[in-house]
């Protein structure tokens, strides 16, 4: 069942300003507390960090750009097109894509939204001393989360812009802040990380009710995603240790049904360890009123543009289209390939739709939008699919850790060969000896669609020569629509310019 974790939690402040005459006049309210005042029980204090929790169901649309997780990554490595009408149609994915990037022209919603979340993770840290009624454990639980969805929005800033401004305390009027460079982000965030799992008391797993929050398991993670990106080998060890904790604590394992684990019947499994999670039941997020609980866009933007004849699937807007050579690369019975391509002409003949472009009649599966996947919605059924969105799944941290081991010279408890194995077993393979190339191939395969090649892709070197116009086949009629190679100067997108202009030039621009 799906667990409605999302509370909107509005706290309004207000001064009652009058005037008489020329005379003006502040009146304190009697029954309006100020924001300092407000947040001064455990049960405010809470609505603070559920406000902290929120800006993960924005970056699909926040009213301003559709830049859904993980698409808005997926459209810079080489498993999806952008897809959509032509090359204006969100410009900015099909810039991202061909690494042409502009600053006016970029996924500048994410930017927002993820300072967005920022902002309220502070204000628990913020207005926690002012509370009194909560036990001390339950502070030290509230603030780790907080800490570590503060880490979750500036490890998306970091790795998309690198360079960014870096804070713990909001920003009071003008609302400046030097920039950072994205080492020295590295550096605070992968503190405040480690603080966070040894202090925080987070459980390894959330207990029935509160699936969505975060545990122990997804700051563990999380720290390993950052700690294997940033290349910090003083940090393997202890990014192994962890992967090995959730490894041996009993409470994950993959499940055998890979079909039903994509299914929203099969969320929360005991492969889940971090969901942003969306429902339909009583979903009333609409056009008009986007940033409240409710489903999610991303199936709607993947799905098959005026499919019809399909007993799975709606119909959609063509966006990300699989390539050629993703949907090509499974070897024969690997379980992963149906539940990861679909291909209409093959799966469901009698299926109908009409192409968009860069279409090569592959689509990536995992999120499409199921048929009755927005059936108890009350608002926008666009805007309401339930399928929640993987972050961290059981199998990564597997694949994890066979890396740590195998490619970075970390000391497990279990062998590199056992951890990767495993994963390929459950897809139907025989196994092989665990090695870069080894592994890297089994994140491809397993991980396709979620948002995580491309940053395997940069932290492994291996963006340049993988990231060519060349590699994708092409579409149906054979265009490779990649004109531009990766570089290293590509690392980093441009910022988005209305920050550059707001910054009053504490900001520089990347170097793109």
């Amino acid at each position: 069942m799906k667990r409605i974790y999302y509370i909107i939690a509005a706290v309004l402040l207000s001064m009652a300003i009058s005037s008489c005459g020329e005379k003006w006049l502040t009146v304190e309210s009697h029954h309006q507390l100020r924001i300092d005042e407000y947040y001064s029980t455990r049960d405010r204090i809470f609505e603070g960090l559920v406000a902290a929790y929120d800006p993960l169901q924005w970056f699909d649309w926040n009213g301003s750009q559709y830049s859904p997780i993980p698409l808005i990554f997926e459209v810079m490595a080489d498993d999806q097109y952008p897809g959509g009408a032509d090359v204006n149609d969100n410009r900015q994915y099909h810039l991202m894509f061909n690494f042409v990037a502009e600053p006016t022209t970029v996924c500048s919603s994410v930017w927002t939204v993820a300072y967005s979340g920022i902002n309220r993770a502070n204000c628990v840290h913020m207005y926690m001393p002012g509370v009194t009624d909560i036990s001390d454990a339950e502070k030290a639980l509230f603030l780790a989360e907080a800490t570590v969805l503060r880490a979750y929005y500036y490890n998306i800033l970091w790795k998309l812009w690198g360079n960014i401004p870096y804070y713990e305390t909001n920003l009071e009027p003008p609302y400046l802040c030097d920039q950072s460079t994205a080492d020295a982000v590295y550096a605070e965030v992968i503190v405040d990380l480690e603080d966070a799992i040894k202090n925080g008391g987070l459980p390894m797993k959330a207990e029935a009710g509160k699936e969505g929050r975060v545990t122990y398991a997804a700051a563990a993670m999380l720290y390993a995603e950052m700690v294997m990106y940033q290349k910090d080998q003083t940090r393997y060890q202890t990014a192994l240790d962890y992967m090995e904790e959730i490894i041996g604590s009993g409470k994950y394992s993959l499940v055998p049904d890979l079909a039903d684990m994509w299914e929203p019947s099969g969320e929360w499994s005991t492969e889940t360890i971090f969901d942003i999670n969306y429902f339909d039941n009583g979903a009333y997020r609409s056009w008009g009123s986007c940033l409240t609980a409710g489903g999610t866009v991303l199936p709607r933007l993947v799905g098959i543009n005026e499919l019809k004849g399909s007993t799975k699937y709606q119909n959609g807007w063509g966006f990300g289209p699989m390539t050629k050579a993703a949907a090509q690369l499974f070897e024969a019975g690997d379980k992963r390939e149906a539940v990861t391509v679909y291909e209409p002409a093959v799966d469901e003949p009698a299926a109908t739709y009409t192409p968009r472009f860069q279409n090569t009649g592959y689509f990536n599966a995992k999120y499409l939008p199921r048929t009755d996947g927005n059936a108890n919605q009350i608002a926008d059924a666009d805007l309401n699919f339930n399928n929640n969105i993987r972050i961290y799944r059981y199998a990564e941290t597997l694949l994890n850790a066979a890396e740590l081991i195998a490619v970075h010279g970390c000391t497990g408890k279990g062998s590199a060969d056992d951890y990767l194995n495993e994963v390929r077993t459950r897809a139907g393979l025989t196994g092989v000896t665990a090695d870069l190339e080894s592994i890297l191939h089994e994140r491809h395969l397993e991980l396709m669609g979620e948002g995580k090649r491309y940053w395997d892709l940069i932290r492994t070197g291996k963006a340049a020569q993988v990231l060519v116009p060349a590699n994708d086949l092409g579409d149906e009629n054979g265009d490779v629509h990649r004109t531009n190679s990766w570089t290293e100067s590509k690392k980093y997108l441009p910022i988005p310019q209305t920050e550059i202009d707001a910054a009053q030039g504490t900001l520089t621009q990347n170097n793109y």
